[in-house]
Order: C-alpha cells, then structure tokens, then sequence
C-alpha cells in the first residue's frame, strides 16, 4: 500500500464553492488584461538586442570565464546594460551582446568601452569575432516570436478540441491568452527586457498553464460520466476541490525551483525566472477562477445533453 504524502496544501474533502467567485474572477481578469493591452502600447515593451538590433563580442578566454567579474566591470564602464552568455564546452567561451546607439561612432565607443572592460576583468582574453545585428533582422525575429506564440495557441486549440468538446477548447485557448496578455503587462511594468529567451518563458507558461487547466478538465469529464444529475456549477466545484492539492503541489514545487533562478541567477536567468514564477501564479489561479467559469457559462445547458457528454480520448 501506497503511504499519503506528508505534505498537504489543503485538506482532504474540501468543499469550497469556487464557482460563487466565477463574476469577480473574470471582471478582475479583464481588467488586468484591458490595462495590460493598454501598456503593451503606451509605453510599450522593453525590446531586447535579439527585437532592437546591436553588437555581439565572441570573446575567448585564457581560462574559465568569470561572469560576475566581466558583468562588474562592464558594469563600471557604463555597460551595465549588456548581456552574457556562455558558449562552447570549455567554459571560456563568452558572447557579449551591447545593445546599439543613436549612431554609429557611439557604437563604436561601446565597443572600445567593452574591450577596456574585458582587458581588465579577464587579461588576455581574445574577441574572436564582431557581429553587428540590424534592424530587419530584429524586425524578422519579433514577427516569428509573434508567430510562435500565435502558433501554440492554435495547436492547443485543436488538441483540446480534440481530446474534450468545444466548450473546453475556448476556455482553455480564451484564458491562455489573458494570461498571455497580463505577463505581457507584468513585463511592460517590471521592464524585463523582451526577447527570444523572455518569448521561451511565455511559451514554457503557456504548456505548463495548458497542463495544469487539463488536469481540470480532465476530472470535469470524468464526473460528467459519474455524476450524470450533479448541476454543473456543483461539479465543477467538487472537481476543482478534487483536483486542488495536485494543483498547488504542482505550481508550489515548480515556483521554489524557478525562485533561486530570479533571485540568484543574474541578468542571464533572473528576467526568464521571474517571468516563470509571475506566469505559475497567474496560470494556477486562471485554472480555478477563469477557465472554470467560461466552461461553466459555455456548457451550462449543453454538456448535459443527451448524447453530448465529452468524448473519450
């Protein structure tokens, strides 16, 4: 026989009305994703090098780079901005990336500025090669970051589509987006700069919410079967109540591995961390106070149709 886990979040056999809360959670969404759609405009995102253009430094060096001393020392010669990142198997590998000027002789004194620096922090050290990223190509990469993320929303689409009913499709895919679209705001607010990794974090939400909002859908479908006269305000209740230490076991575990990234992971992880942890919050709660609520809206009346429960995948 299998031991019960130690750990509970809540208690076994909880019965809390969720769906009493389904008004205030979509209005409270909607107005954090109104303004946040707002932000995405005024003042808009902070484009990283990959949407903004710059100068990449491939940098050997004699031993093992040291990050912390190459970041202070940028860091001191007006740099702070640049971002690092490690290459090759042997460790001393570093691409230093310098974000582009108003002109080009003030790229240019970036790029001395960061010579100087690296003298300093790692002596001997060699740039391998300059690569200069320019505005179409920055252009090209925001508008296939946009298409991917456009991509995974319809690929989630189908697949839910296809494993429950239509119903649970547009919950799902309508709450993703307004967590898409809140992280969006969190990233305008905190001024994480946008870019290919920042567009890997959205879509690592994006599959972890989708799995979390399945599991819940998932139980919904197993006690339309069992509960065939259970209103579904009150099945779906006791299917969130079922479902719910699983949920925070989940998002509490993957939160406590994200957090020593955010805080200890510097410039190279903490905007991906952050936005990790900001995107387990918003997706856990979006699960029980939105996805819930829109199933509950869009298949009141239908799901307990005859002949219409959800299919069997």
């Amino acid at each position: 026989m299998f031991m019960k886990p130690m750990l509970r979040f809540v208690p076994d056999g909880t019965k809390i009305r969720f769906m009493n809360g389904r008004f205030a959670g979509l209005i409270v969404s909607a107005v954090l994703s109104t303004a946040s759609a707002i932000l995405f405009f005024y003042p808009g995102l902070n484009l990283g090098l990959d949407f903004k253009g710059g100068v990449v430094l491939q940098v050997e060096t004699p031993q093992t780079a040291n990050f912390p001393a190459i970041r202070a020392a940028l860091a001191q010669a007006g740099l702070a901005d640049a971002s690092l990142q490690s290459f090759g198997a042997a460790g001393t590998g570093v691409l230093i990336s310098l974000e582009s000027k108003a002109s080009a002789a003030a790229t240019q004194t970036s790029i001395t500025e960061a010579q100087t620096a690296l003298a300093s922090a790692a002596p001997g050290a060699k740039i391998l090669s300059t690569q200069a990223i320019g505005a179409s190509v920055s252009q090209q990469l925001f508008a296939q970051g946009l298409e991917a993320l456009g991509l995974s929303f319809v690929m989630i689409l189908a697949y839910i589509w296809f494993r429950f009913e239509w119903q649970f499709a547009v919950g799902a895919v309508t709450t993703l987006i307004l967590d898409t679209t809140k992280t969006i705001g969190f990233m305008v607010i905190t001024r994480i700069p946008f870019d290919l990794v920042t567009i890997a974090a959205i879509l690592t939400i994006i599959g972890y919410s989708t799995n979390d909002k399945v599991v819940v859908y998932d139980r919904v479908r197993e006690n339309l079967r069992k509960y065939k006269t259970m209103p579904l305000r009150n099945l779906i209740d006791q299917s969130i109540n079922e479902t719910l230490n699983r949920t925070l076991g989940t998002s509490g575990t993957v939160f406590l591995a994200a957090l020593p990234l955010a805080l200890f992971g510097g410039s190279a992880l903490s905007g991906f961390a952050w936005i990790m942890l900001f995107g387990i919050v918003v997706g856990t709660s979006s699960s029980i106070f939105i996805a819930a609520p829109i199933l509950l809206f869009l298949g009141e009346h239908r799901l307990r149709r005859s002949g219409s429960l959800p299919k069997t995948k």
